[in-house]
């Protein structure tokens, strides 16, 4: 049955109503009670219906918009749900239907995170707020996901794009996100000559300190970090009195200046520009990350 299920989002939001509606009725479950009354369709299926459930779960994204009601086989899957969870039943097992939702919450949550980012290229919008944009879908993932980082490593891997996309193939050692620099041969996120690039979603007392021991062995640190991070990266520099020895960028610049700069200034050339910093950047994620979910899809249009 979960192989129906997973990875359909249009299942996946029917089953949980459906479980939700479970907690409701008397054992053995009866599909007569959770069929319309032409007995064409499930009831009590619907975006609200799935979505005040996610909400108690903290997931705000929209699972489907039509919560499943129209999905192909729903009636099948409520059918064979109901079965399975009768059988368990008969069996001597006490069905546990605020665990039968963790379940599914885990199913849908593993579902969002497979899904790729997107970058939407709106001729509309500054290329700064094209970036931005995209940065806070990871954000967002990172919110209903405890402990992940989708932020950071999307970030850091962008970087880690548009540096190889200027220094040439070969030239940038790229890490996966979760890896310590404090090794020995490490000074940074990326080393490139004298330099030593610390990519930072929030700069800590202790990210000073790294720059800080930079410095004493002659590298130039570079944050590259958040709007808000650029200020607070300022005051702890002032604080360590080296805010005149270290560079602070924004992220969004940082990568917003490549695309004009590749792009030559034309609405193609941009185009094409971030086309080729997220192509790179796919390629890396590939590489260094197991998560396909780090991905990121171009719309165009």
């Amino acid at each position: 049955m979960d192989q129906k299920i997973e990875g359909n989002k249009g299942a996946l939001a029917a089953i949980v109503a459906i479980n939700e509606q479970l907690k409701t009725l008397g054992r053995p479950f009866k599909s007569s009670e959770l069929v319309t009354g032409k007995k064409g369709q499930v009831k009590g299926l619907g975006k609200s219906a799935t979505q005040v459930i996610l909400k108690r779960h903290d997931i705000d994204r929209v699972l489907a918009e039509e919560g499943g009601r129209t999905s192909r086989g729903t009636m099948d899957n409520m059918l064979v749900y109901l079965e399975t969870l009768n059988k368990l039943e008969s069996n001597g097992v006490v069905v546990d239907l605020e665990r039968c939702e963790q379940y599914w919450i885990e199913k849908i949550i593993e579902y969002f995170e497979s899904k790729p980012f997107v970058l939407k290229m709106d001729p509309s919008w500054s290329v700064r707020t094209a970036v931005a944009k995209l940065v806070e879908q990871a954000k967002a993932r990172q919110r209903e996901a405890t402990g992940a980082q989708f932020m950071g490593t999307m970030m850091q891997h962008l970087v880690g794009a548009k540096l190889e996309l200027v220094m040439g193939p070969g030239e940038v050692d790229h890490h996966c996100a979760n890896t310590n620099d404090q090794r020995a041969d490490r000074h940074g996120d990326f080393d490139l000559g004298d330099v030593a690039i610390h990519v930072s979603t929030a700069p800590t007392e202790a990210l000073i300190r790294k720059c800080g021991q930079n410095l004493s062995k002659g590298i130039r640190p570079v944050i590259i970090t958040t709007e808000r991070g650029v200020g607070t990266a300022d005051g702890l520099l002032e604080n360590q009195s080296i805010a005149d020895r270290v560079d602070v960028i924004d992220f969004e610049q940082f990568i917003a200046t490549n695309v004009f700069e590749h792009g030559r200034f034309t609405t193609d050339g941009r185009k094409n520009a971030f086309a080729k910093i997220v192509d790179r950047y796919n390629v890396i994620v590939g590489i260094v990350e197991t998560d396909p979910g780090l991905r990121i899809a171009v719309d165009a249009d």
